[in-house]
């Protein structure tokens, strides 16, 4: 159930068919600050990576450096997956306790990962179902990526396209967030009358 403050119950007004809308959600733009501040001291190395979207909140924090010297690379690689293991097994309680808490506040689900050297490993995550329709060019491109193996179904090509346009154009789509953020502000100061 969703809280009063926020005005809504949980099948509610405001809940469509596809889950509750981005306006009936309540503001997470302090979600990262509130999660750094409500992580326990020592779990990570710096400030946890926090980010944001409609449904789900991502924690990645780097886990403080192996101190023993390693015969070789596969020895590293061994070894930081083991202390990322150990990582999430003993903070598993923790995690789940503040999940919760950030869940009641930002209506959105968290996700926790970890990374050491050059291991990364993400804990839990969402796969959310996206609805399009596509033209026959548009289909023809993620046929393509299926039949040559790039991708197993057309799903899973569109997911491979739209991680290749994050990668190369991570500094529009920044851009563009800034713009937005822009024009969320001059909307909620509303016209000088």
């Amino acid at each position: 159930m969703v809280g009063r403050s926020h005005g809504l119950r949980h099948g509610g007004r405001g809940q469509g068919r596809g889950g509750w809308q981005q306006s009936d959600l309540p503001p997470a733009d302090d979600a990262a600050a509130w999660l750094r501040g409500r992580l326990p001291e020592g779990w990570f190395t710096g400030a946890a990576d926090v980010t944001v979207d409609r449904e789900e909140i991502v924690v990645v924090g780097q886990l403080p450096d192996l101190d023993e010297d390693l015969a070789d690379d596969a020895a590293r690689s061994a070894a930081e997956a083991g202390r990322i293991a150990r990582f999430r097994e003993e903070t598993r309680d923790e995690r789940i306790d503040i999940a919760r808490q950030a869940e009641h506040r930002y209506r959105r689900k968290v996700a926790w990962g970890a990374r050491l050297g050059g291991a990364e490993e993400m804990f839990t995550t969402l796969s959310v179902p996206v609805m399009t329709r596509l033209r026959q060019p548009e289909r023809l491109v993620l046929d393509t990526l299926v039949d040559a193996g790039v991708a197993r179904s057309r799903s899973e090509a569109l997911a491979w396209a739209v991680r290749l346009v994050g990668e190369h154009a991570q500094d529009w789509l920044d851009g563009l967030k800034q713009a937005m953020a822009r024009v969320d502000d001059l909307r909620a100061r509303g016209p000088e009358l």
